[in-house]
């Protein structure tokens, strides 16, 4: 037997002690690392419930504005006509007013 060869069957066994572990360590922090910032993973969660929760406000914003112009489109409707609506949009939107009448424009609509 050659020198390397003994020298190579001395530390054959080492190899093979230190070589599954080895692999399981690195399989293992390849997974965790792609579980915590991997295109799925927890920061990205994080990441899609932020953005979940600012578009649900924006959608309850969205919903209350159309809500108040169904309010103003129902009051304007042929079948049951709010004066009062009619009598201030055209005051808004067209500048009529009566004789007489001192108009003032707010900001709030």
């Amino acid at each position: 037997m050659s020198k390397y060869a003994s020298h190579y069957e001395t530390h054959r066994p080492f190899v093979k002690r230190v070589t599954g572990p080895l692999f399981l360590v690195f399989a293992l922090f390849y997974l965790c690392f792609h579980a915590v910032s991997g295109e799925r993973g927890l920061f990205a969660w994080f990441s899609e419930n932020r953005k979940l929760e600012t578009l649900k406000a924006e959608l309850a914003e969205v919903a209350a504005r159309r809500q108040a112009l169904d309010r103003k489109v129902k009051g304007l409707s042929d079948n049951s006509l709010d004066l009062d609506l009619l009598d201030e949009q055209a005051r808004r939107e067209l500048g009529m007013a009566g004789k007489g009448e001192t108009v003032y424009f707010t900001d709030g609509r």
